[in-house]
């Protein structure tokens, strides 16, 4: 029998706090990922074009380009998501927890991708191909990704982590739309509500959803759109 095949494309907000924590006004990491099957990607593609073109828009679809000028394009974005098969997990790291001394051996990149392994370790099924593509311009070391890969790959048996692969965000729409989701979890997280159009993004999340707060934690066997909010001091 076939194995069915998941791509997952991956992005992160903040994560330049892992290397500098003085940052004022940020608290919060995020790092998240669409989830969708292979077969559906020409589809998906052709979907977010199509309103790209409707919508008169050319640049990067991300987080912070959501503005009231191109509100009525992002609205559409959200609704073709949640329509959508596609699904969304994050992890939202505090970054007052973070003790890179005492748990990651003073190396920024090893907590970082350690976190990274939770965000995809369980939401891995056996007998399940997989294939990760992350930013090409924050994802680090190549050899980093070798050792997530290695670690996915030993935890992941009877599954089969076919590749963690580095892409230029410039070159694709589904890092493009983790940053775009990535970034409201972050905006919501850190109790935004200055820029109408973003807040006007999260309510329209919040609303479909069902949520209280878009970054409240769920539970891991929500499908559509997981937030794993990791207390770190509560579990050591």
């Amino acid at each position: 029998m076939r194995r069915p095949w998941i791509e997952i494309y991956c992005d992160e907000s903040r994560q330049e706090l892992f290397w500098s924590r003085k940052r004022k006004g940020a608290r919060y990491i995020v790092i998240g990922g669409v989830w969708m099957k292979k077969n559906d990607r020409p589809r998906i593609k052709e979907q977010i074009q199509t309103l790209r073109k409707q919508h008169k828009v050319h640049g990067e679809i991300k987080w912070k380009n959501v503005a009231p000028s191109k509100l009525d394009f992002y609205k559409a974005l959200v609704d073709s998501f949640l329509q959508s098969q596609l699904r969304f997990r994050c992890i939202l790291i505090d970054k007052n927890e973070l003790d890179l001394v005492k748990f990651h051996r003073s190396d920024e990149e090893l907590g970082f991708y350690k976190f990274y392994y939770q965000l995809l370790h369980h939401w891995i099924d056996d007998f399940t191909k997989y294939s990760v593509f992350v930013d090409l311009r924050t994802s680090g070391s190549p050899a980093r990704l070798k050792e997530l890969y290695d670690v996915l790959c030993n935890a992941n048996l009877t599954a089969d982590i076919v590749q963690i692969q580095r892409l230029p965000s410039k070159q694709s729409n589904l890092i493009q739309l983790a940053d775009f989701l990535v970034g409201a979890v972050g905006y919501s997280a850190h109790g935004r509500s200055e820029a109408e159009a973003k807040s006007a993004i999260v309510r329209m999340l919040e609303n479909r959803l069902g949520r209280g707060q878009l970054s409240e934690h769920t539970w891991r066997s929500e499908e559509k759109f997981n937030v794993f909010r990791i207390q770190l001091q509560k579990s050591l």
